[in-house]
């Protein structure tokens, strides 16, 4: 099971705290190239540091600036591979996935799925509301920004998904021993991480209703299929659709993107009806695709450590 795996009787929670300020300390690493472009860019143009990130976002071309800002996850992801390595002693697939392997089928199914949803629904919004958007392609830019989100945001999401829906949920769950708990407060964590986002600013607190919404949602696909596949897939489509096709003045990804929203940013039925309608149908699209059953117990029950982990613990504390 995807919890119980991770639980080993050496596996104490300050290792989690560890190690998560470890991957803290190499994303903010990732993030010093970007900040000696913004300084040296800012320097050159005889203008002042940015004072707040949307500005930081707009000091430099956005095709730079998305590349440079997105790196930062690579080094993340880098970082908690040192950690699974280094202090838990575990292999980087046990934070991805229970199955043995990696079922990529699992991740193009659900990034498909989630991607031409996402472009269905901006495109009938561009024709229902077309004075709400701008024509934003140019050829050129759009290419380098077709390239750099095909490989950077994958790693952008993953990083994300690898550390809360699959190491920090995790720990959680080996401190507690239930999964309700890991499932609520990754969610919120993932959701109030994004408080400084430029688009809370613009539209108000109840936009926070998506992001703990969307970070519920992608917890409860990793606990009913015990693994991070779908999640994954989910939201790779989610970003890169976003990133390639809609940008707006008030967003944190400028972007060359195919459209420019030009609308009054605001927050209303938008926000709440992918939260109360649209999840619940993606998950029981999935939930017939892959046979999920038993929801009560892989979303609340009580997680008991796998006895052949334990066993193996027990082998190896007596050989050692």
């Amino acid at each position: 099971m995807f919890i119980e795996q991770s639980i080993r009787p050496e596996n104490k929670f300050w290792k989690y705290i560890v190690g998560l300020i470890m991957v803290v300390v190499a994303s903010a690493i990732g993030q010093v190239p970007l900040l000696i472009a913004v300084i040296y860019k800012s320097m050159q143009d005889g203008n002042g540091m940015p004072m707040n990130e949307l500005a930081l976002m707009k000091t430099l071309d956005s095709n730079t600036t998305l590349f440079l800002l997105l790196l930062a996850s690579a080094f993340a992801i880098l970082g908690l591979h040192i950690v699974l390595k280094t202090i838990h002693k575990q292999s980087f697939l046990s934070v991805v996935t229970s199955r043995k392997k990696t079922d990529w089928k699992r991740i193009f199914f659900s990034f498909t799925l989630w991607a031409v949803f996402s472009i269905v629904t901006v495109l009938a919004t561009y024709i229902a509301s077309p004075e709400d958007f701008v024509i934003n392609f140019k050829v050129v830019p759009f290419l380098l920004l077709l390239i750099i989100s095909i490989i950077m945001v994958p790693i952008q999401t993953s990083s994300e998904e690898l550390i809360f829906r699959g190491y920090l949920m995790q720990g959680i769950g080996g401190l507690v021993h239930n999964r309700w708990l890991p499932l609520l407060l990754t969610s919120a964590i993932f959701g109030l991480l994004h408080i400084a986002n430029p688009e809370v600013a613009e539209m108000g607190y109840i936009i926070m209703v998506y992001y703990i919404g969307t970070g519920l949602i992608l917890g409860i696909m990793t606990l009913m299929d015990e693994g991070l596949e779908l999640a994954l897939g989910f939201h790779a489509a989610n970003n890169l659709v976003g990133a390639l096709l809609v940008t707006a003045d008030w967003s944190v990804f400028q972007t060359h993107a195919i459209f420019r929203d030009i609308s009054e940013p605001s927050a209303g039925v938008d926000i709440i009806l992918p939260v109360v309608i649209v999840y619940p149908v993606l998950l029981f699209i999935f939930s017939k695709k892959y046979n999920w059953s038993d929801w009560k117990e892989k979303l609340t029950g009580t997680i008991v450590p796998n006895p052949l982990i334990t066993k193996e613990h027990e082998t190896h504390q007596t050989h050692g």
